[in-house]
């Protein structure tokens, strides 16, 4: 069975914004990011995944990462989860 390396993006219930990173373990890398033991996001808890895509390597997912950190990358997920966060405005 192949490997998957995931681009996953979080929305923090507590400030409302974004965060993007990249695992090979999805299911343990959201409860790290909810206990606290990601330095990044121990103070932007609780948060939800709310995107994910799977590579079946970690240089694709890496440059995925990259670019969907850029500002057409939060375009790109604004529009793709435009009916899930249209609630939230």
């Amino acid at each position: 069975m192949d490997k998957f390396y995931y681009v996953y993006v979080l929305l923090s219930e507590r400030d409302g914004k974004f965060y993007i990173g990249y695992t090979d373990d999805l299911k343990k890398r959201l409860n790290d990011h909810n206990k606290g033991k990601v330095p990044s996001t121990k103070n932007r808890t609780p948060l939800k995944l709310v995107y994910y895509e799977a590579s079946l390597n970690q240089q694709d997912a890496t440059k995925r990462e990259r670019q969907l950190k850029t500002t057409w990358g939060g375009r790109f997920i604004k529009s793709r989860l435009e009916q899930y966060l249209a609630p939230m405005r």
